[in-house]
């Protein structure tokens, strides 16, 4: 059987890749006036895709 690794290591890295995924999606957002680059928009960015993530590799 294969390991599916430690649940705290995945979330951590699930938690620091998709912040900075949400961190360039904002920015870059925020570049063409879209989206302001706030806190708030990057973390709600983040959770979602952390979410997201979750469901597609559950």
């Amino acid at each position: 059987m294969a390991s599916q690794g430690d649940p705290r290591v995945l979330f951590v890295m699930n938690l620091l890749l998709s912040s900075v995924f949400a961190v360039g999606v904002v920015w870059g957002l925020s570049v063409i006036d879209l989206v302001g680059f706030t806190i708030w928009n990057v973390a709600s960015l983040a959770l979602l895709l952390m979410g997201v993530t979750y469901l597609v590799t559950r």
